[in-house]
């Protein structure tokens, strides 16, 4: 199974969730850097990070949702499409006052009740020094002469003050471009960027792409199936270009065995979270039949154009088997899959356990070009691993999802008199 093989009304219960899911892969890895390298190194990291695959995860959407221009509406409209900002557990509520100012506030920002804990330190870190570069290079996947500055911002002061932030958005056509690291412009020559996903059906029933109006919220359960697919896709490629940009930041530090390191402690933290997410989100049973779909959807071993896992069940359902390819985009791109072996199986462990936790990994071995591992119900439970346990800190773990009603059009403002 593949997400095209799921209904309209599945994947626009999935499709939040994987962008949720993406937003929590710092909460699974940061943890870690800070541990190898210091706060300081950690904002550092990040930022390597999401400007490394922001813009080029961006320029994907807006290319298969047909975002076509340049303005403030433009840029909203990714933001909304974007793992760093995931509806309602970063509520970014927007306004436009024209194609070349707007602002936005966090009413809720998720990320800073997870840190405000930790101290003003790690606030400033997250909500200064990160944001600063990496809005900016969000923007200027849009139009290269935007910026995004703050009103306001945390530490808040007072510790209750709402919304959590303000930012406004300017585009200046008299500003000099804004450049770039070559991080960013290597990951455009990656397997990851120039992928070919599933294409949307402009004639089915439902939302085909985002080239009207700019809309307050999204309503996914109003797109079409073949637009819930595709997006599906490109969420799950943002995860995979987010962890190459960490891969990335991580090895300008350490030697292979420091990345190894942090690396397989990232991937197996958000595999065990967004799995338990996943199987809870679609009601998936706890037997062979679940564990073999959250296999199949789970974004760290997604899209399937990308790595193209298959799962096997056996005929008894007692047993599961995960076929991962030794070659393909993935393994072209050094990410994530290549971290796992047979004797680095943490990440798939994980999933397994949030399935449920009698089932474990019982063989694997490598032959035919591929890592197959071999998953089986013993009458012990196995505990949740450390890496899943320091992810789930993260308030994202239980966080839910409410219906908030039909979007309405976010119109330029009209002064009056």
């Amino acid at each position: 199974m593949t997400y095209s093989d799921l209904s309209r009304e599945q994947l626009a219960i999935l499709l939040p969730e994987l962008l949720l899911s993406g937003q929590l892969i710092d909460r699974s890895g940061m943890a870690h850097v800070i541990g190898a390298f210091g706060r300081e190194e950690m904002a550092q990291v990040a930022i390597e990070e999401w400007m490394a695959a922001s813009p080029v995860y961006t320029a994907r959407m807006r290319a298969a949702m047909g975002v076509a221009g340049n303005t403030v509406p433009d840029m909203f409209k990714c933001l909304q499409l974007d793992i760093g900002a995931p509806p309602q557990f970063m509520d970014f509520r927007y306004e436009v006052v024209d194609d070349h100012t707007g602002r936005f506030v966090l009413d809720h920002c998720g990320a800073l009740l997870d840190v405000e804990p930790l101290g003003d330190d790690y606030v400033t870190s997250m909500c200064h020094t990160i944001e600063d570069p990496t809005f900016d290079a969000t923007a200027v996947a849009t139009n290269r002469k935007a910026r995004i500055r703050p009103v306001h911002r945390p530490p808040r002061r007072p510790a209750d003050r709402t919304p959590h932030c303000e930012w406004t958005v300017t585009i200046d056509e008299s500003r000099e471009d804004l450049e770039l690291p070559d991080y960013t412009a290597a990951m455009f020559d990656t397997a990851a960027a120039s992928l070919t996903l599933s294409a949307i059906d402009h004639d089915e029933p439902g939302w085909t792409d985002y080239s009207g109006d700019l809309l307050d919220d999204l309503q996914f359960r109003d797109w079409a199936r073949s637009t819930l697919i595709r997006a599906a896709e490109e969420v799950a490629l943002q995860h995979q270009l987010l962890a190459l940009g960490y891969i990335w930041a991580v090895r300008r530090r350490t030697d292979e065995a420091g990345v190894d390191k942090l690396v397989r402690k990232q991937l197996t933290g958000i595999s065990g979270l967004a799995a338990d997410r996943i199987r809870a989100a679609l009601d998936l049973p706890r037997d062979a039949e679940g564990l073999a779909r959250v296999f199949e959807l789970h974004p760290v071993l997604g899209p399937h154009q990308y790595v193209g896992i298959d799962v096997e069940r056996s005929a008894d359902e007692k047993s599961v088997s995960v076929r991962i390819p030794q070659r393909g985009p993935a393994v072209d791109d050094r990410g994530w899959v290549t971290f796992i072996d047979p004797d680095h199986l943490g990440p798939l462990q994980a999933i397994a356990t949030a399935v449920d936790p009698h089932w474990v990994i019982e063989g694997a071995r490598v032959d035919d070009g591929a890592l197959t591992v071999d998953f089986g119900w013993q009458d012990d439970e196995l505990a949740e691993s450390g890496e899943v346990a320091v992810a789930r800190f993260s308030g994202g773990a239980t966080f839910a999802f409410t219906d908030r009603g039909t979007p309405r059009p976010l119109l330029p403002i009209t002064p009056v008199g």
